[in-house]
């Protein structure tokens, strides 16, 4: 069996470069539509990683399509239902694309990330440590580490340049920025996104923690989810079996990557260091491992 082909940065002759993020790099389609594609390119602490993940950009490509498909009933997706050949005609850089670009409809992001955390960990762990709090949400006290919320909660978080890092924010601050009756919107579609999807991975033995949209409107100003969903690099994803409360579980993302970061006497500044070939390849395997729980073998 071949190795996968590893891409960490696309090159098109056919197409503008329209922008290039910590994952994924964009190209300009026509006036309606954007070529998305998902490359194995890995950020941690908001910063690049030198060393690209195998099989990472497929399938993060592969569970956000299949959580649109799945989740299209609650809230219209961005994917625009256009071929890859419609409007590349380079059988090279088709090749280089297959299974990790998407042609999206081109809509006006929100400003702000939202994120459903149905478990208490991360930087919300810490919040709460500190001031019983979450983005302004008042939570019952001694709860632990890792430990199931009562229900979810929706706390937003700004949107930063690339290198810069999120800020949480109250869900007022997000009518500021959005008026009223759209802030209500999102974090009405987010709760019910991530509801939806955690019943699902439950069953498939995972726990969705917490996860992360982004949303984006029309010119009539009808609501998308854009972007990625629920994959490994959007959320933290728990194996059920293996799940306590009171420790931070183990996980299908890229807390493995950050962990092993942890170990080191870096900044969290660019350059970001090397990563190992062990923990490289134990990071495919994680992100491979979620996608079969989640919708069977890669095909």
């Amino acid at each position: 069996m071949n190795a996968p082909a590893v891409l960490y940065e696309s090159s098109l002759s056919q197409l503008t470069l329209r922008a290039r993020g910590k994952v994924r790099d964009i190209y300009d389609i026509d006036d309606k539509h954007m070529l998305i594609v998902t490359t194995d390119r890995l950020s941690a602490f908001d910063v690049i990683l030198p060393d690209p993940i195998p099989e990472k950009g497929r399938v993060l490509t592969s569970v956000s399509n299949f959580w649109f498909s799945k989740l299209k009933h609650i809230l219209p997706n961005h994917l625009a239902g256009v071929s890859l050949p419609e409007v590349l005609t380079d059988p090279q850089e088709l090749a280089q694309l297959e299974g990790r670009a998407v042609v999206v409809r081109k809509l006006k992001p929100l400003p702000v990330e939202a994120i459903v955390r149905g478990y208490i960990i991360g930087s919300g762990w810490k919040d709460y440590q500190q001031t019983g709090h979450i983005c302004g949400i008042r939570l019952p006290e001694g709860l632990q580490q890792a430990q199931q919320l009562p229900e979810p909660i929706y706390t937003p978080s700004s949107k930063a340049a690339v290198g810069d890092h999120d800020e949480n924010i109250t869900f007022a601050k997000t009518v500021e920025l959005m008026g009223p009756e759209l802030a209500e919107k999102v974090r009405e579609a987010s709760l019910a996104l991530y509801q939806e999807a955690a019943n699902y991975a439950k069953e498939r033995g995972i726990i969705i923690a917490d996860t992360k949209f982004e949303f984006g409107t029309d010119d009539a100003g009808v609501l998308y989810l854009i972007d990625e969903a629920l994959t490994p690099d959007s959320s933290r994803f728990w194996p059920a079996d293996q799940y306590q409360v009171g420790i931070s579980p183990p996980s299908f993302d890229k807390q493995y990557v950050r962990d092993y970061l942890e170990t080191l006497d870096w900044n969290k500044k660019p350059p970001a260091p090397s990563l190992p070939e062990e923990v490289i390849r134990k990071t495919t395997e994680k992100y491979l491992e979620a996608e079969t729980k989640l919708i069977g073998s890669k095909s």
